[in-house]
């Protein structure tokens, strides 16, 4: 066999089959059961932090106009409104969720 030959025959040996970029990435095992927890609180908590940041920086608005700052202050109104969406849904969730234990509980009696 000459050298040619021995390159073509490494080339079509079997090789492992290579592995996707995202096969690396994709779960083996599979995923835990999701926490829960007291959710409205947490919400309406973090929900109360952002308006609060809000409320703070708002006297300083000047400061934070000159330094070109300002998307500081929106975004803690941003997330401040967004919280209340988050609040409005945790609620809606909750309710579902007991009102379907509640089914389900009637159903087994």
């Amino acid at each position: 066999m000459n050298e040619d030959e021995s390159i073509s025959a490494r080339r079509h040996e079997k090789r492992p089959p290579r592995l996707s970029r995202m096969a690396k990435w994709t779960p083996q095992h599979e995923a835990p059961a999701p926490l829960e927890g007291p959710v409205v609180g947490t919400i309406t908590g973090g929900t109360i932090i952002w308006f609060v940041l809000f409320l703070v920086q708002l006297p300083f608005y000047g400061w934070f106009a000159d330094r070109d700052l300002t998307s500081w202050v929106w975004t803690c109104l941003a997330g401040g409104g967004l919280g209340l969406l988050g609040i409005w849904y945790v609620r809606k969730r909750d309710a579902a969720i007991k009102r379907h234990e509640a089914a389900r509980a009637a159903d087994e009696a």
